[in-house]
């Protein structure tokens, strides 16, 4: 009869690995907290998860760790100190977070200052031609490279681009005598 086939062994050895957790939680839990407040620069939570990830660490390679409680509480300590340098190193490779909370405080800019531009570039516009607003539109506006503003408007590229620099300098010419500089 096979004894694995129900499963004994296998209650044993979970039963031994959470007596061991518990062990190690009484034993070094609170040496562990100080040593990763110490390396955390006393951030409680983070601590917290430092000690908690080392002891998930020292259960999965529970069959694999030493008895002697020096080792072990050397092993603890390097795995924790670890895990708080892979944490420092992925936060050098993230942006850096940002708390929310300051940007609810500022002020909202005042809308003036666009809307007066957005008037000043519409007036602008409205005084080329069709075909030159129409290629400026396609191509600035609207993101589109020569040759699909062309395929757009129905004329060749080389027209989009002679009818886009020209509105541009009109553009520029009426946007300076509005007294706007570019």
């Amino acid at each position: 009869m096979n004894v694995r086939r129900f499963g004994k062994p296998e209650k044993r050895k979970d039963e031994a690995e959470r007596q061991l957790i518990a062990l190690l939680y009484r034993q070094y839990g609170q040496v562990l907290m100080r040593h990763a407040m110490r390396l955390t620069g006393n951030d409680k939570y983070w601590a917290e998860d430092v000690v908690q990830e080392t002891l998930l660490r020292a259960w999965r390679h529970a069959e694999k760790l030493d008895r002697d409680p020096d080792l072990l509480r050397a092993w603890l300590f390097t795995v924790a100190r670890r895990i708080v340098i892979d944490a420092r190193r992925s936060k050098g490779i993230r942006p850096q977070e940002v708390d929310p909370a300051p940007l609810e405080v500022l002020p909202e800019p005042a809308r003036t200052d666009e809307a007066l531009s957005r008037i000043v570039i519409k007036t602008a516009l409205d005084s080329l031609s069709a075909e030159h607003r129409e290629a400026v539109e396609q191509t600035y506006l609207r993101d589109r490279s020569v040759t699909e503003a062309a395929a757009v408007l129905g004329v060749p590229p080389g027209t989009v681009k002679s009818r886009v620099f020209y509105a541009l300098r009109a553009l520029r010419r009426t946007l300076e005598e509005q007294g706007v500089t570019p």
